[in-house]
């Protein structure tokens, strides 16, 4: 287990992060990840089954068990904390930010990792709620984040060094057949991101996201069932390097993007993606 380094904002205090869809994936590996260096962080997940969708989403007992392997990362109660919201419900999320600044007395990153997959049909004949789930929380969830959290991150005093963060993917520029709704959803967070680094130009406050390949989540199992594989591990066949991409890897690259010293990318979209885009 890593030692929690010591991370500060330029207040001197310790870094804070508010991390969505934090019950598993890649939300959850990010919520470890910052805490390894000394992050105080709100894990939010909607922590409940979509009516919609069919495949479970993250449960509590798992929101909960990541909150506290966290917890005893950073060796310091109540560092980390769980929140139950979900990302289409705007004023969840924004009271989601106000207990991370009431808990920790600010925010330095806001981490968009939720999201949900459907398709396995053409666009045409996709059930219009698993189209709007797809949009409204892998798009729409980011979004919202961006509402409550910018103001938040812009409330730090000068010098600020804020980072607003999203998960995208690599299926925001690859035209996938029968996923036509998680296209359009991931490209666009790619649109928005590029639009936020444009409009937080000056402030200190970033905007930036990652664009995973194929990754070992539930989204990954998923997207194998709708296209008829047993395997999730064919995926890794596609990417250079010769695997799936494990959470944690993803992770690392979102937690050095959320890092104070990171002040030079903006409005950028990384391919964490083993080469896919290659």
């Amino acid at each position: 287990m890593a030692r929690a380094r010591h991370v500060a904002n330029s207040t001197g205090h310790r870094r804070v992060a508010v991390v969505t869809g934090a019950a598993r994936g890649i939300g959850a590996a990010t919520v470890l990840a910052l805490a390894d260096r000394g992050w105080s962080v709100l894990a939010v997940d909607v922590a409940a089954d979509d009516s919609v969708l069919p495949y479970a989403m993250g449960t509590k007992q798992e929101l909960l068990a990541v909150a506290t392997e966290a917890g005893g990362r950073v060796n310091r109660v109540g560092a980390v904390r769980p929140f139950v919201a979900d990302v289409r419900d705007a004023d969840a999320l924004r009271a989601a930010v106000a207990e991370a600044v009431d808990a920790w007395g600010g925010l330095d990153a806001a981490i968009a990792a939720a999201g949900v997959i459907a398709g396995g049909v053409p666009l045409w004949d996709m059930p219009i709620e698993q189209e709007r789930a797809v949009l409204d929380v892998c798009l729409g969830g980011v979004t919202n984040l961006a509402r409550a959290a910018v103001p938040a991150l812009l409330d730090r005093p000068a010098p600020r060094s804020g980072r607003f963060l999203a998960v995208a993917s690599a299926a925001a520029t690859k035209g996938l057949p029968q996923l036509a709704a998680y296209c359009a959803a991931k490209a666009g967070v790619a649109g928005l991101i590029r639009a936020l680094g444009a409009e937080l130009g000056g402030t200190g406050v970033t905007a930036n996201a990652v664009s995973p390949g194929s990754t070992d989540t539930a989204i990954l199992d998923e997207t194998a069932r709708l296209y008829g594989f047993s395997d999730p591990g064919r995926f890794g066949g596609q990417q250079p390097v010769g695997r799936l991409l494990e959470p944690g890897e993803i992770a690392a690259v979102l937690a050095f993007l959320a890092g104070a010293d990171n002040s030079a990318m903006t409005g950028a979209v990384i391919p964490v993606d083993g080469g896919l885009a290659l």
